[in-house]
């Protein structure tokens, strides 16, 4: 064969970051480039960045299908003739890598058309949401870093949208895959090229002090390695460089200048194990005094990525401080390689014994059912919260929407905004018409049809018909319909509201004063706020006896002087009626008033002062014919509780009175007799029950979860 024609290509193939393909592939990779017509068109890329792209992945330790995958994408001519190549079993995996670097380039896109910074978190978030399996992200890294390092040869405006891109994307998912190998390279590449004039006074404060820094650091780590092994602790201590993109953004952070930094000298020490972690930071201690503030222990907190190090910094020699890392070889390719350690967890791999299974923050567990026999997956799960619950779709103008997995047309028209949902027609995916119940996925363009007029359906609502999978969505319709059938929610509440008032014994016309006391700018938008559930009926009822007693208030009787308070006993109650002094006092039998409840003392013969409620009947009577005996009283400091009577109805069922009692009980209320009214062979119990309660709050409540029991059809207050 005539190699003269393909120098470009063998010459790669040659390369040390090549030798995991087999000789075969190689030589048919070689021969397919010979003959085909459009082989030699390259894919945006040129000889120095693709052989830069395979070096970074061979960094990486990458794999036979990886370091194809990236070739193929690359080479089209060659791609077009992928089922002739002999992979083996590669052959899905590869195929896998390339539709994932297909479906990055409208990131890239869309990227391009916008601000610098503006929603990267969204693209990150829809990248990682579309590419499905992970090991195409140290790919598009490895890519775009071959292509920064070959930035210089671009013109301005495209070397710094290349730098943002870097910055706001791929340096980024470099570290949060802990990726450091490329992470700290694609940083300071884009810091140049987007700072340059930061950059060059960071490098040349770094340079100057290089030498006597290096000096420092050698004798340290003779210094350290000397103590370990006297201790018995086998170590390796390098020195460890320091990168400009994270001395700047340290010096940011801490305000800080160049020469205060901790770390700009730093040493790592790796050991065996974990337990030698520790007793190596015991040894960096006993010889250098610590910096409390500067130790971090991320073996037994690892971050997010899950990087994981004990990090000190201590006073050495000559009294300046030195940062001293120390991690095991696995927690170092961890470090190093994040995710891209583990390419031998591919498809069709034999024999792993461990399952690989660490949290990083922008993905998943990476879950391998790894079972004797059974091939290990990397998976391409990603993050609950961030990608597998939720799905990441963009709108007509390149916007990214975040929604819940399972998100409708529909909910993406009123994640858009309420009235494009309310005006909701119909709906085109990636140019498609489809229906509103269709479920999107990561990476479809999405098109709301609408209408004129907002028109939303009740049958939106119901879950098992899948127009809305958003709590949210559904919550904007339901407001809809509230507004919409006012005249239904006024009668809802109007039933609540009076049905409250029925049971509590209180006889209300005017509801004005609590309409205005909540906010309702009429008493049907009071019965509106009941039916939906943004007012109690118990609040209304409370206001509603605040505004009586207001209102009922009589003037003083001018003979009787104001006298203290006075603590009287009636009964089996004890409590303070302020305004009534030197006379006997008692509670009316014929309303029984309850503390917190409008009240009006009645000045009788012989029996002292009785007290009833202010709407009472009786108490009516008595003033027309005596209203010289009117007394003005008003609640004091409750004593010790306030008898009631109420009343039951309810189907007569078994263990009905045990129900009831027990109810009174749980809420601290006593029962101090019961009367039962039952017709024989009717089914029916009426029950009258006199009950002591604390006040007015205690009785409303019970009154409720009595009327919520089994059976229950009315329970309310007797007078």
């Amino acid at each position: 064969m005539n190699r003269a024609s393909v120098p470009g290509l063998e010459a790669l193939l040659n390369r040390p970051a090549a030798a995991v393909l087999p000789a075969p592939l190689r030589e048919a990779l070689l021969q397919l480039w010979e003959a085909a017509d459009t082989s030699h068109e390259m894919r945006g890329s040129s000889w120095s960045v693709l052989a830069d792209t395979l070096d970074a992945l061979a960094l990486l330790s990458a794999d036979e299908g990886a370091v194809l995958a990236a070739l193929l994408f690359d080479l089209p001519g060659l791609r077009a003739h992928l089922d002739t190549l002999p992979m083996g079993g590669h052959k899905t995996a590869v195929i896998g890598l390339l539709d994932g670097q297909d479906a990055a380039d409208p990131v890239w896109a869309l990227h391009a058309g916008r601000e610098a910074g503006r929603n990267s978190e969204g693209l990150r978030r829809l990248l990682l949401a579309i590419i499905h399996d992970l090991r195409v992200v140290p790919i598009l890294l490895a890519r775009q870093l071959a292509r920064m390092r070959a930035a210089d040869k671009l013109d301005e405006e495209q070397r710094r949208a290349l730098a943002q891109l870097t910055r706001d994307i791929h340096a980024p998912l470099a570290n949060r895959l802990g990726i450091w190998q490329l992470k700290w390279e694609l940083e300071d590449l884009a810091f140049r090229h987007l700072e340059p004039d930061t950059y060059r006074r960071i490098a040349r404060e770094v340079d100057e002090t290089r030498i006597a820094r290096e000096r420092y650091v050698e004798h340290v780590k003779k210094t350290l390695s000397r103590e370990l092994a006297a201790q018995g602790i086998h170590a390796e201590v390098s020195g460890r460089p320091k990168h400009i993109y994270s001395i700047w953004r340290k010096m940011q952070k801490k305000r800080l200048a160049f020469d205060q930094l901790y770390d700009i000298r730093a040493v790592r020490v790796m050991v065996d194990d974990v337990a030698a972690c520790y007793a190596a930071l015991g040894v960096v201690h006993a010889l250098w005094a610590p910096v409390p503030s500067e130790f971090d222990d991320y073996i037994a907190r690892p971050k997010a990525n899950d990087y994981r190090s004990l990090h000190t910094a201590v006073v050495g020699p000559e009294g300046r401080t030195i940062e001293v890392q120390i991690r095991t070889h696995d927690m170092h390719a961890q470090a190093e390689l994040g995710v891209a350690a583990h390419w031998k967890y591919k498809e069709g791999s034999k024999g792993a014994e461990k399952a690989f299974d660490r949290k990083i923050t922008w993905m998943r567990q990476l879950l391998e059912q790894a079972q004797e026999g059974q091939g290990n997956e990397l998976a391409g799960a990603l993050d609950a919260e961030l990608t597998e619950d939720r799905v990441y779709a963009l709108s007509p103008k390149d916007e990214v929407l975040d929604l819940p997995q399972g998100a409708t047309p529909l909910d993406f028209a009123y994640q858009v905004h309420t009235m494009v949902g309310h005006r909701c027609r119909g709906a085109k995916v990636n140019g498609r018409i489809v229906p509103l119940t269709y479920r999107l996925r990561s990476g479809d363009r999405v098109e709301i049809l609408t209408g004129k007029e907002a028109d939303p359906r009740r049958d939106w609502l119901m879950p098992a018909l899948g127009f809305l999978a958003s709590n949210r969505s559904r919550e904007k319709v339901r407001s809809w319909f509230h507004k919409l059938d006012r005249a239904r929610n006024v009668q809802a509440g109007r039933e609540l509201l009076e049905r409250e008032l029925k049971r509590l014994g209180l006889q209300h016309s005017d509801l004005a004063a609590a309409a205005k006391k909540f906010h309702a700018d009429s008493v049907d938008d009071l019965y509106i706020q009941v039916a939906l559930g943004d007012t109690g009926p118990n609040q209304v009822s409370r206001a509603l006896l605040e505004a009586e007693r207001a209102a009922s208030q009589p003037a003083p009787a001018p003979t009787l002087p104001r006298p203290t308070a006075r603590r009287e006993n009636l009964g089996k109650s004890k409590f303070t009626v302020q305004g009534v002094g030197n006379l006997l006092v008692q509670l009316a039998r014929c309303c029984q008033p309850v503390a917190g409840e409008p009240i009006v003392g009645y000045l009788t013969r012989s029996r002292g002062v009785t007290v009833h409620r202010a709407d009472c009947a009786s108490l009516a009577r008595l003033s027309a014919a005596s209203p010289q005996r009117i007394l003005p009283v008003e609640w004091g400091q409750a004593g010790n509780g306030y008898e009631v009577d109420v009343v039951v109805d309810a189907v007569d069922r078994r263990w009905l009175l045990k129900d009831i009692t027990n109810l009174i009980a749980q809420e601290d209320a006593y029962v101090l007799d019961i009367h039962s009214d039952n017709v024989r062979n009717s089914g029916r119990a009426h029950l009258r029950l006199r009950l002591k309660v604390s006040d007015y709050g205690q009785l409303s409540n019970l009154l409720g979860k009595l009327d919520a029991l089994p059976g229950v059809s009315e329970a309310r207050r007797l007078g």
